[in-house]
Formats: C-alpha cells, sequence, structure tokens
C-alpha cells in the first residue's frame, strides 16, 4: 500500500468515528462523560467492551507469537473468564450500591484518604504509561508506512495522532466512547476474519482444510503441564489470568467505567458475561491468523521477519495480497490502537478529576471546565511521554513499562482484597509505604527466583504475589474494628 492510499483509509475512518463521537456526545454533561448517565444499554457495553480490551499490541503480537508460545495464551484467557465472573458477581454489586463515579472511592470509604490517593496514583502511573506506549506503537507504525515516505517528522505525527484521540473523546468521554469502541469492535473482527479468508483462499484452502491446518499444526499446542519452570505451564498461565482480569478490569478506572454505565448491576453482569465470552473466540481466531501466517510464508518460501510482531503488518500491506487485505490491517490496526488510547484518555481524565483533585464544593460548570482543562493536559502529557520513548530509541523501554504496570496493580488488588474479606482497620496514614514495599520484595524475588528456587521463572503470577505482600501488610497495620 502507498502512503496516501493508507492516509486515505485512515481519513475515511476519521470521518466516521468522529461523526459517531459528535451524534453520541453532543449533550454529554459531567455525568454523561464520567459514567454515560447509567444508561448505556448492556449489550451495547458488552461491544465496546471487546475492543476496549484488544489494544493495537494485541492485534500484532498475538498472531506472530504462535512462533514461540503456540496456543499458551490461551490458558491465560481462560482465567480472564473465571477473573470476569469473580468481577461481575463480587466487585460489580458493591461500586453499584455505592454509587461510585470513580472506584477508588471505595479505598477512601473503607480505609481513609491515604488509601484512596495511594490508589488513584498507582493507577495514573500505570495507565499513563501503559497507553503512552501503546500509542508509541502506533505512531512508530505509522511513522514507517506513512510519515516517513512524506518526509514529516516524528513529533509531527505524535501531534497528530494524539490531537485525534482527544478530539474525539473530549465532548462525550463514556457516553460517546461506547459508540466508538462498538464500531471499533465490528471493524476489529471483521478485518480478522476477512484476512484469514483471503490468507485460506491464496493457499487454496476450503474451510475443512484450513481447520485442519490449524488444528494439526505443531504452533497450535494448547496446554502445558509437563515443566512448572516453564513460563507456558498451565497453572501459572491461568491463575495468572485469573488475578490479571481482576486487577486490570475490575480494579481499573478506565475498564470498569463502561461497566458502571448499564443501568443497574444486573445488566453490568449480562455484558461481562458476554464481553469476555466473546473475547475468547477473538483471542483464538488472532491465533489462528497467527497459523495461517506462518504457513502462508513456509509454503512461498518468504523470509520471517526478525521481530515476530512484524509478520502481520508485512504480509498485509506487503503486495502479498489484493488491497483489500491491507486496508482492512490498516482499519483493524487502527481500531484496537484508538480504542484503548481514547478510554485510557477519559479513565485518567476522571480519576484525576474526581480522585486527585476532587470535585466535592463544585457545581456543574466548575466541575466542566476543570474537566476539560485536565483532559488537555492529559492528552499533552501523553504525547510528552511518547516522544520520551522515541528518544530513548530503545525498544527495551517497552518491556519495562509493561513489567512497571504489573507491578502498579498488585497493591491495588491487595487493597481491595483486604477491604473486601475482611473487617478490620488499618493505620491509614502508613498505607503508602505498604504499596510503596510490595512491588519492592516482588522485584527482589523476580530478580533471584532461578537462584533460589531451583531455577523457577516468575512469569504473570508475580502479580499475585505483590498482592499477596501488600495484603500482609496491610494486616500488619490493621486492628479489629470497633463493634
Amino acid at each position: 500500500m502507498t502512503p496516501f492510499s493508507i492516509l486515505i483509509t485512515l481519513a475515511a475512518y476519521f470521518i466516521l468515528l468522529f461523526t459517531i463521537s459528535y451524534i453520541a456526545g453532543r449533550k454529554a454533561d459531567n455525568e454523561g462523560f464520567f459514567v454515560g448517565n447509567r444508561q448505556s444499554a448492556w449489550y451495547m457495553v458488552a461491544l465496546a467492551m471487546i475492543g476496549s480490551s484488544i489494544s493495537g499490541v494485541t492485534y500484532v503480537s498475538v498472531p506472530g507469537m504462535v512462533s514461540t508460545n503456540q496456543f499458551a495464551y490461551l490458558q491465560m484467557v481462560l482465567g480472564f473468564v473465571v477473573g470476569q465472573l469473580i468481577i461481575a458477581f463480587v466487585l460489580t454489586p458493591l461500586f453499584y450500591r455505592m454509587n461510585l463515579i470513580s472506584i477508588y472511592e471505595y479505598l477512601e470509604d473503607r480505609f481513609g484518604t491515604s488509601s484512596y490517593r495511594t490508589g488513584a496514583y498507582f493507577f495514573f502511573i500505570s495507565k499513563m504509561l501503559g497507553a503512552a506506549v501503546r500509542l508509541f506503537l502506533v505512531c512508530i507504525t505509522l511513522q514507517f508506512l506513512v510519515f516517513t515516505p512524506l518526509h514529516i517528522p516524528f513529533v509531527a505525527n505524535v501531534g497528530l495522532t494524539v490531537a485525534l484521540v482527544w478530539f474525539y473523546t473530549f465532548r462525550g468521554g463514556v457516553k460517546s466512547l461506547i459508540w466508538t469502541d462498538t464500531l471499533k469492535t465490528f471493524c476489529l473482527i471483521v478485518s480478522v476474519g476477512l484476512c484469514i479468508y483471503y490468507i485460506a483462499s491464496d493457499l487454496q484452502f476450503s474451510f475443512t482444510d484450513t481447520f485442519k491446518s490449524i488444528t494439526e499444526s505443531r504452533l497450535s499446542r494448547l496446554f502445558f503441564f509437563d515443566d512448572a519452570n516453564d513460563k507456558r505451564y498451565f497453572f501459572k498461565q491461568f491463575f495468572a489470568g485469573i488475578f490479571t482480569m481482576i486487577a486490570m478490569t475490575g480494579l481499573d478506572q478506565d475498564m470498569m467505567q463502561r461497566n458502571l454505565s448499564c443501568r443497574n448491576f444486573k445488566d453490568s453482569q449480562k455484558n461481562m458475561i458476554t464481553s469476555v465470552v466473546c473475547q475468547f473466540f477473538i483471542i483464538l481466531l488472532f491465533l489462528a491468523l497467527g497459523v495461517l501466517l506462518y504457513t502462508y510464508i513456509s509454503q512461498n518460501n518468504i523470509q520471517a521477519p526478525q521481530k515476530s510482531d512484524e509478520l502481520f503488518p508485512m504480509i498485509a500491506t506487503g503486495g502479498y495480497f489484493p488491497i483489500i487485505v491491507g486496508i482492512l490491517f490498516i482499519i483493524g490496526f487502527i481500531s484496537s490502537a484508538y480504542s484503548a488510547a481514547g478510554s485510557a484518555l477519559t479513565a485518567l481524565t476522571t480519576s484525576f478529576t474526581v480522585d486527585i483533585i476532587g470535585t466535592k464544593n463544585k457545581n456543574e460548570q466548575q466541575v466542566v471546565r476543570l474537566r476539560q482543562r485536565i483532559h488537555l493536559a492529559m492528552a499533552a502529557t501523553m504525547g510528552l511521554v511518547i516522544l520520551l520513548f522515541n528518544a530513548l530509541n530503545n525498544t527495551n523501554v517497552i518491556d519495562a513499562v509493561y513489567i512497571l504496570a504489573s507491578y502498579t496493580y498488585g497493591p491495588i488488588l491487595g487493597f481491595f482484597a483486604f477491604g473486601i474479606f475482611t473487617r478490620r482497620k488499618v493505620a491509614d496514614r502508613y498505607t503508602p509505604l505498604v504499596a510503596l514495599c510490595s512491588p519492592l520484595l516482588c522485584y527482589i524475588l523476580h530478580t533471584h527466583s532461578e537462584a533460589w528456587f531451583n531455577g523457577y521463572q516468575f512469569s504473570y503470577e508475580l502479580l499475585i504475589f505483590n498482592a499477596l505482600f501488600t495484603f500482609i501488610g496491610l494486616a500488619l497495620l490493621s486492628r479489629r474494628a470497633d463493634n
């Protein structure tokens, strides 16, 4: 695809996106921005949640990962399903009963102001870095495909990318996101499905041949029970999936903001169960696409790229298939990438406005002005962080940010677990110290695990230990509640 054909595709997509965003958000007030006036239909939220849970990184990474991990990722996705059920039947009724705008308000009610601010700051750091790194990957992909051939500098690329995200979330917030994310989910599913169709057709596979090729491939191994030291070991992946889903969806303002926009917690539960089941099958489609991509390059003697993340973009836009495949890839990639960035920007604005600055004793217009200034500041900060990643010019920064993000959710998980499963009071002013010490202990455990535990390597299950250390720390600072 040429740079101009990609730009035309992007322009057409964003015209449609902005139109939907304007119609959905033109009458949104503060409650509409923060929680969609709690009037969202559950099936619309379910569709939106599918798009928001699959980022641009997932879109390009999951098909490529089958070369080393086979279908092991589905073990973690099975854990996601269990984790989502826990969120739906434990956390969601609690949050609705308390009528929360920000879920971290629960920590203030349960423990005090220090715990409340700690949870909000940990979320802010994690979400800002995670959203910025996702947009960074979008920017470098667009720089390679579009802006470098047109001799446009990276800083202009970043400015345009962040401005687009800011613009379509500015007016409506969650109220707009529900509708725009539904569009993105549709584009995502259609693009992956049609890419599979075109690749299978080029390989001259029938439906039966395609199914057989995938299921009989060595790349489609799903369960790993034989080596506990392997990062793909089933119980590591499954239990990590449960707690990752609880922490990064149930205790994440970004994700729960949509769930709390339903009319009641019963509707929210329907949405959550529907979306996680659909997510399982969509991830399965991505993995199946990966097997077909490797089958295709093998049969056509095409050199695989050094980085597995580059396989899908290379095949989709490299002229191997009709131009429609490249267009579908661009639309799916942009849909998933901007969905994650837009929802993150809205959640950051909500959390910073409600949790860190505060809206008490402010009227509607004062909150609107405050929220709009913070929304702009969050977008500018995100752009600066992206430019910082580019200046460092080291892809290891991406890995470091994702590790940091997993660490920051551990204390949040520990705080909520202690609050929900015990009735004890804690010394609130010392809780920030616990939240800082727990990730530090996890880092020590992670770096020494192979020497201390006979070659054992920690994977995503480190999140569980992070939450456990936080829970123990809070227990040490607690006393029995007065009756």
